[in-house]
C-alpha cells in the first residue's frame, strides 16, 4: 500500500480536513447576529465586516471591516491543510497542530471581543445570538484536538514497537 493512502487512512488526517474546511468555511457564515428591540435595525458580524442594515429596505446604513478574523481563519484552515500533509512527521505536526490551536483560539477570542463591542454600542440591553459561523470555530478547535490526541497515540505506539525491538 502507498504511503498517501496510509495518510488518508488515518483518522487524525480526516480530523485535520475538518479543521481546514470549518476554518476556510467561517470566512462566508454569518458568525453573530444581533436585531434592535423596535425590529428597524440588524447587525451582522461577518469574518470580514460588521453590517448594520436596514430590515425593511435591505439597505446598508453602517459598515466596519475586521478583514483580521478573516486572515486568521484562512491561516488557520491553511496550516491545518500543511499540518495534514506533514503525515511522516509527527512531531512536527503535534506542534503544527498546538500552533493552530493557538492561533484558531486567538480567532475565538478576536470574534467574541468584536461582537461584544458592537453589542455594547448598538443595544447592550438586549444580547445578540452566535450562528454557524461561530460554532465552525468551536468545531474545528476539537477537530484539532481530537487530531492531537490520535497523532499522540500513534507516536506513542510507534515508540513502544521500537521498544520491543
Amino acid at each position: 500500500m502507498s504511503k498517501d493512502k496510509k495518510m488518508i487512512q488515518r483518522i487524525q488526517s480526516v480530523f485535520l480536513l475538518l479543521v481546514s474546511i470549518a476554518m476556510i468555511c467561517l470566512s462566508f457564515f454569518t458568525i453573530w447576529v444581533q436585531v434592535d428591540p423596535g425590529q428597524t435595525y440588524q447587525l451582522k458580524l461577518t469574518a470580514w465586516s460588521l453590517i448594520k442594515t436596514q430590515i425593511s429596505s435591505q439597505e446598508i446604513v453602517e459598515q466596519s471591516n475586521n478583514y483580521y478574523i478573516g486572515i486568521l481563519a484562512i491561516v488557520a484552515g491553511l496550516l491545518a491543510l500543511y499540518s495534514l500533509l506533514q503525515y511522516k512527521d509527527r512531531g512536527k505536526q503535534m506542534l503544527v497542530n498546538m500552533i493552530n490551536s493557538l492561533l484558531m483560539g486567538i480567532t475565538l477570542g478576536a470574534v467574541v471581543f468584536v461582537s461584544y463591542r458592537a453589542n455594547e454600542m448598538f443595544n447592550p440591553s438586549v444580547t445578540g445570538a452566535y450562528v454557524i459561523g461561530f460554532y465552525t470555530i468551536v468545531f474545528a478547535l476539537v477537530m484539532n484536538m481530537l487530531a492531537n490526541r490520535f497523532i499522540r497515540k500513534d507516536e506513542l505506539l510507534v515508540r513502544s514497537v521500537d521498544r520491543i525491538r
